[in-house]
């Protein structure tokens, strides 16, 4: 029994390497994951629409066949080839935009990416606090299991009476049934992570905690996990995005030409040459230049809130981690120093203690196991949410 609670204490520890069986799993779903998929057709499509309305505008040909009246005068035929153009640093606008905004599909899909990861490592935590759980209450059902059959001898042979066999058969049942809750709990759990992978069908058998690596220096920590936040970097894009808008705005308040060939021929005369024309824009994009830069002041203020969102979220995340892994280093350390399962078995055994007193008394480790249990899932799952990016 103490052999096993040593090796469930180092289990708990969480300082060995990241699982290999919880890589094999992020490789899986972030393969087969079905949202990943359509965000990644989805990003194809709309990169190409982001390269449309970039060039000039379609040609205009013009034809015209007119009658003459009276008749003697003949008739008159017309035919042009014309193009119009926005003002040159227009398409220079357009094409950055485009490109910018291509950019800025790559941070939403990593975005996505990430959460996908993050759900999936949420996952994986609980599936191994739930082996855990299931490993310990295996261990705790053959004790009981044992304490049973000890007092069913005892009952035969009139040693125990009918109120200690039944606590004793009792003590199995509960244990059997928190055993199925378990079971049942981990089964969700996997057919989650299943869903995730496309409903294609993985396993999951870790029992060891990924490794906590918490920064000592947090400032300089978040400052690399700032730039690795893909909707920080999409804010950052947007802005730029704005900024361009308005350059673009402002091309369009510039005049347009036309250009192109033209012919006008009639009886006996033929004339042709060049058109020219240009559009004076007067009303047509009146306020657009004044909307992109106020929504370009507006993102700014929205990026500066998210970052200060990010960095309090990071802050209290790192704070609780340090607490957590402090509570946890202590409680491991008691756990086992103050462990009296052997003793109390002992004493059961000799008839120093009876068997309400013995399950009562175990109690207290099975409780302090589960608080343990429970603050390094607790760990994990903080360390997940810090390391997400």
């Amino acid at each position: 029994m103490k052999k096993i609670i040593i090796i469930l204490i180092i289990m708990l520890s969480g300082s060995q390497i990241f699982s290999q069986n919880t890589d094999s799993i992020i490789s899986q779903i972030t393969r087969n994951n079905i949202t990943l998929k359509a965000l990644a057709k989805s990003n194809t499509a709309d990169s190409v629409g982001n390269r449309t309305d970039i060039y000039l505008q379609n040609p205009e040909i013009g034809f015209n066949y007119l009658f003459g009246n009276p008749s003697g005068v003949g008739n008159r035929t017309d035919f042009s080839v014309l193009q119009t153009f926005d003002f040159p640093t227009a398409y220079i606008y357009k094409s950055q935009i485009s490109d910018l905004k291509n950019e800025q599909l790559q941070y939403s899909y990593q975005q996505q990416y990430k959460t996908i990861v993050l759900q999936t490592k949420l996952l994986c935590i609980d599936l191994i606090y739930y082996n855990l759980l299931i490993k310990e209450y295996q261990n705790r059902y053959v004790n009981a299991e044992k304490i049973a059959k000890s007092y069913k001898s005892k009952f035969d042979i009139g040693e125990a009476n009918i109120l200690e066999y039944n606590k004793a058969e009792l003590n199995k049942l509960n244990t059997s049934k928190e055993l199925e809750l378990l079971e049942i709990e981990k089964n969700a759990l996997l057919n989650e992570l299943i869903g995730l992978n496309g409903n294609i069908p993985i396993t999951f058998s870790d029992t060891v905690f990924f490794e906590n690596q918490i920064p000592i220096d947090f400032e300089q920590w978040y400052a690399e996990a700032e730039k690795r936040n893909p909707m920080l970097s999409w804010l950052k894009l947007e802005i730029e995005l704005s900024e361009k808008q308005e350059n673009l705005n402002s091309a369009m308040s510039l005049p347009k030409f036309k250009a192109g060939y033209m012919s006008e021929i009639t009886t006996g005369q033929n004339f042709q040459g060049i058109s020219f024309g240009i559009s004076i824009p007067l009303w047509e994009n009146k306020n657009k230049t004044k909307y992109a830069e106020l929504k370009t002041e507006a993102m700014q203020n929205y990026e500066n809130a998210n970052k200060l969102q990010y960095y309090n979220s990071l802050k209290m995340l790192h704070a609780k981690a340090l607490a957590l892994q402090k509570s946890i280093n202590e409680y491991e350390t008691n756990l086992q120093a103050f462990n009296n399962s052997e003793l109390l078995y002992k004493a059961l055994e000799k008839g120093e203690l009876d068997l309400i007193n013995y399950i009562m008394e175990l109690s207290f480790y099975y409780e302090s196991y589960s608080n343990l249990l429970d603050m390094e899932r607790e760990m994990q799952k903080i360390t997940a949410q810090m390391y997400q990016y």
